[in-house]
């Protein structure tokens, strides 16, 4: 435990208490919410989109012009759109509608070849779409296109799904919550004072407000899954190594940072993870067996609430704390799985270890260096100052992520080798203990979406995601309903390296038992049962 992070922590608490009259009052205003989603056609799983389209029982035109409208509908309440290509994605919806009239391929060949034809999606704008903004939020970048697909999103499109637009992300996708200066703030569909998170928080928003049914996401500290759990769906962190990141900006050059960096699936349904895993990571793909029956009967399952007891720490929510006791007491009943509270007292300190693996790699952005000018550098202290009164060309977000990285949270750089070893050794542990038929169920995010600029106090929660991505363990965020303040809660399954399959099944299976994703204007108050 480093006493400098705790009190850091602690320090950040005591702001907390200092704003909470502040934001009390914030929360007593008005608020509009979104228009109720009518059209049946965006009620549907990205699954049952494709499977329609090449029967021939609905047009992938009729699809994509229903997700369009939604999209336009609801962005002038989120601002999560960056950039649209939706004429491109008409005139490919129409030739995908002339193919499947065509008859020339019968549907068994569509869907070997193109199991999502026919299907519109969206993209953080980080990973990239040929011809669209690849700024990623930062004015400096601001009119850079990218020169080709990622290539997660290259398989998509070879599997016949049609991009509409790239999505918000916070500036160079370093922050918490999804605010630049170039696009602007995503706000939550659920409540617009709150964020929607970061940094896949324009995608989020879009699938959590039924404006997109399936994205293409990245998540290298919780990414993916916290803005899924504060939009209310579903997020999935593959293994790393299966997916390729290439085409994602931005990037470190240590060779390390694809061990941490993934690009996945963020989804409305949970049935739809497992065939965009299947697609995204290519030839790889079989080596994760998705396909393969999981026979939850044999599954065994490990638990905890929180990562431990401290004032530095941010506490769960007891909304959270609940969802996991339940979640565990209905897989024990109905499918027999044993349920035992995880003995990882090393995740107390997870901070610690995730910082120093994560600042321990060398070649991470930063935006303020020019490395062919090293005078022509900016400094971070005058950036500071300047974006206190809006005067910055970078955002505060970014730089409090500088200021991070040059303290390292007060970590010292020769404990980094420590935590590292630390760190393989709780791989370990986990990869020992949950084998192939188990799995651990853990906070996603200690509490629901906050409200805008309180992510500065309480940055210690990120530590319940991003110790996932330093052990290189697969997780899926599962929406579990509502806290009592009426934001979507849920909690992160997680399994051992390559066994994604396994928490793909139980999302699937907790999805039809108790129910996923529930639309902005149709959510109940109170906490869920």
């Amino acid at each position: 435990m480093e006493i400098g992070v705790r009190i850091v922590g602690f320090l950040q608490k005591i702001i907390q208490w200092l704003t909470l009259p502040f934001y009390f009052m914030w929360s007593l205003q008005s608020v509009k919410t979104l228009p109720p989603i009518k059209d049946p056609i965006l009620l549907q799983s990205a699954s049952t989109l494709a499977k329609k389209i090449r029967k021939g029982q609905l047009s992938s035109e009729d699809v994509v012009r229903a997700y369009i409208a939604r999209i336009k509908e609801v962005n002038p309440y989120l601002n999560a759109v960056v950039e649209d290509r939706y004429a491109d994605a008409l005139r490919e919806a129409q030739e995908v509608d002339r193919l499947t009239a065509s008859h020339c391929k019968t549907e068994q060949e569509i869907e070997k070849e193109t199991p999502l034809l026919g299907v519109p999606f969206t993209v953080k704008e980080s990973c990239g779409v040929r011809g669209m903004s690849q700024c990623v939020g930062s004015l400096p970048r601001r009119g850079i296109k990218a020169d080709k697909d990622g290539e997660a999103v290259k398989l998509i499109r070879k599997a016949g799904a049609i991009p509409l637009l790239v999505s918000n992300t916070p500036e160079l996708c370093l922050s918490l919550e999804t605010t630049n200066l170039v696009t602007g703030r995503t706000l939550n569909p659920y409540n617009p004072l709150r964020t929607s998170g970061g940094s896949s928080g324009g995608e989020a928003a879009l699938i959590g407000a039924g404006a997109s049914v399936i994205g293409v996401a990245s998540d290298v500290a919780g990414s993916i899954r916290v803005p899924a759990m504060y939009n209310g769906i579903f997020g999935h962190k593959p293994t790393p190594g299966y997916v390729s990141i290439d085409g994602h900006f931005p990037y470190a050059t240590d060779i390390d940072f694809q061990k941490y960096l993934v690009v996945g699936p963020i989804a409305r349904y949970a049935k739809d993870l497992k065939p965009m895993m299947s697609v995204m990571a290519g030839d790889k793909a079989s080596r994760l067996k998705l396909y393969e029956k999981v026979d939850l009967h044999n599954l065994k399952v490990f638990y905890m609430t929180e990562a431990g007891k401290s004032l530095a720490l941010l506490p769960v929510e007891q909304d959270i704390k609940d969802a996991i006791h339940t979640v565990t007491k209905h897989l024990n009943r109905k499918y027999g799985m044993p349920a035992t509270g995880g003995n990882f007292k090393e995740m107390e300190v997870s901070a610690e270890t995730s910082i120093s693996v994560f600042f321990g790699l060398q070649g991470i952005p930063n935006a303020l260096e020019d490395s062919e000018n090293p005078k022509g550098s900016h400094s971070l202290f005058l950036e500071i100052l300047k974006a206190l009164i809006g005067a910055s060309k970078y955002s505060f977000s970014l730089l409090m992520f500088y200021v991070l990285q040059v303290t390292n949270v007060f970590i010292p750089k020769w404990k980094y080798k420590y935590y590292y070893d630390q760190n393989e050794a709780l791989k370990k542990k986990f990869t020992d203990i949950l084998g192939d038929n188990g799995i651990f169920l853990y906070p996603t995010h200690p509490t629901a979406a906050y409200y805008h600029n309180e992510m500065f106090t309480k940055t210690a929660g990120i530590m319940y995601a991003m110790i996932f991505n330093v052990l290189g363990l697969p997780s899926t965020h599962v929406p579990l309903g509502f806290n009592k303040e009426g934001m979507p809660i849920g909690i992160q399954i997680v399994a051992a390296p390559s066994q994604d399959r396994l928490c793909l099944a139980v999302a699937e299976a907790l999805e039809k038992d108790l129910g996923g994703w529930i639309p902005p204007t149709a959510q109940p108050s109170g906490k869920y049962n």
